[in-house]
């Protein structure tokens, strides 16, 4: 009789975990709360406008790869990627940046702004490169459940040029000092749940991912991505439960899942929905592994402020992905790190994917995607404070760019905390996960094995290896070879 396991959610994590289990001759079903697929990759459309809802930087194509090859596949089987160039456009006060894909012309554009610094570069990279192989190769494809998984020779070797207990801030100062160059290295860390520095010298492996692998965009949106992973699983046999709802989760003989409509019982249980909230919520209170003081010591990533837009005419001046920098980047950090108040002057992200791919958008207009980095769990996430920042937002991208935007707005929805809560039961409104610090890396994240329920797995951003599609990639493949493990041991 085959092993079963039954998975709640069916983000990026859990799809993988999913489809290596079916693979391997597991029973396989997903449960899923909301009524497609996907996480915070969902989609949706309007008057022929069709928006990504979260993640939009494909980045680490290698990772992609590497997950379908697993399957005797390609990413050319289930979804066309182009690569982005130039990767995406940077505004300061006073001037725009464009970072080309080619990396001669990106040397000639940082030596342009710096002395030296087209050579820097050169060097900042290659080193970023061996954090890269010995992160993604050696590191987070390992389950975090022991020191001792980090004992060998190879990694002990790769973690001694990771300059773990150097921070990203002063590192990078070391190959520059022209200030737009910096906010350029700095802003990939921006997202992972610290300022540059308390965030160890290791994440430099972001800009390897950014300035030498590239920025790609898959034809179609983002979920693209998603319904070709959906459709892989279904090739292996997975079955998908949807508006499924989970409201408790108890071994009694078997792993037992119940919603509103069924209890699935199975061999094994894997948790992709938000850890906390399986937790605290989903679980009996006898089997909680972790306290509310454990909760509330964690340092989150950024929740965000979106704003799906739609515009009548094309907008000039904007590239696929562009970066709003005119504003001082450190007093932002501070907002969403330090103070966790509501910005005042916030830096910001707008995603045009109509500029790549025009089957987003009506014929002869625009779709947009701007968002705005705020401090998890911010209160009065009110249509009002929403609404208050708009404005803002229109008439700098206007100034930057040379735009009319006002009066040609013809859809706009927000998005932010109280709706990532609601739709993904996620822990104070995060939208990035768990912060990538020190304190916070490998095994000293919480477990992908509960302590308890040895048949209770989780994967995903609040668990090994961290926030971002890769990551998640690699967590449901780890969280399900850890269970083979089991089955075959």
């Amino acid at each position: 009789m085959k092993p079963t396991t039954t998975i709640i959610g069916s983000g990026f994590s859990s799809l993988a975990a999913a489809t290596t289990l079916a693979a391997s001759g597991v029973d396989v079903t997903i449960l899923e709360k909301n009524s497609s697929a996907g996480g915070r990759a969902r989609k949706f459309e309007h008057n022929g406008f069709t928006f990504d809802m979260g993640p939009s930087w494909y980045w680490m194509p290698d990772v992609f790869d590497k997950y379908f090859e697993r399957f005797n596949k390609k990413t050319s089987d289930y979804y066309d990627l182009v690569r982005l160039d130039p990767s995406y456009s940077v505004f300061f006060k006073d001037e725009r940046m464009d970072i080309p894909a080619s990396f001669t012309s990106l040397a000639e554009l940082f030596e342009s702004k710096e002395k030296g610094a087209g050579k820097q570069l050169e060097r900042f990279l290659k080193d970023a490169s061996i954090k890269y192989s010995a992160g993604i190769d050696d590191l987070v494809y390992k389950p975090g459940l022991s020191i001792f998984e980090f004992a060998q020779w190879k990694v002990i070797k790769g973690l001694a040029e990771l300059d773990l207990l150097t921070n990203f801030h002063d590192f990078a100062r070391k190959y520059f000092t022209n200030p737009k160059l910096l906010s350029i290295i700095e802003f990939p860390v921006l997202f992972l749940g610290a300022m540059p520095k308390d965030t160890p010298a290791l994440y430099s492996l972001m800009n390897y991912a950014d300035l030498k692998l590239g920025t790609w965009y898959p034809m179609g949106g983002m979920h693209k991505i998603i319904e070709g992973m959906v459709d892989l699983a279904k090739e292996q046999g997975v079955k998908f439960e949807y508006d499924q709802p989970v409201e408790h989760i108890f071994e009694n003989g078997s792993m037992n899942v119940r919603t509103a409509l069924d209890n699935f019982k199975s061999d094994f249980v894997v948790g992709g929905a938000d850890y906390h909230h399986i937790e605290t919520e989903l679980l009996d209170k006898k089997d909680r592994q972790y306290s509310d003081k454990y909760w509330d010591k964690r340092t989150m990533a950024p929740s965000c402020l979106i704003y799906y837009v739609g515009v009548d005419k094309r907008v000039d001046g904007l590239k696929h992905h562009n970066l709003f920098f005119d504003t001082p980047f450190d007093a932002h950090a501070k907002e969403i790190y330090k103070t966790e108040v509501w910005p005042e002057n916030p830096l910001f992200y707008v995603c045009c994917p109509s500029k790549t791919d025009p089957s987003v958008a009506p014929e002869g207009k625009e779709n947009l995607f701007i968002l705005i980095p705020i401090a998890p769990g911010l209160d009065d996430d009110s249509e009002e404070k929403r609404a208050s920042y708009f404005p803002q937002i229109i008439e700098r991208i206007e100034k930057q760019t040379g735009a009319t935007l006002n009066g040609h707005i013809e859809y706009q929805k927000s998005y932010s905390v109280s709706e990532f809560k609601s739709d993904y039961n996620s822990f104070k409104g995060n939208a990035y996960g768990l912060a990538n610090t020190l304190r916070q890396t490998a095994f000293l994240k919480p477990r992908i094995q509960h302590k308890k329920l040895k048949n209770l797995y989780y994967t995903g951003q609040l668990t090994t290896p961290g926030p971002g599609m890769p990551p998640s990639l690699i967590s449901g493949q780890v969280v399900a070879d850890q269970i083979l493990k089991k089955i075959n041991s």
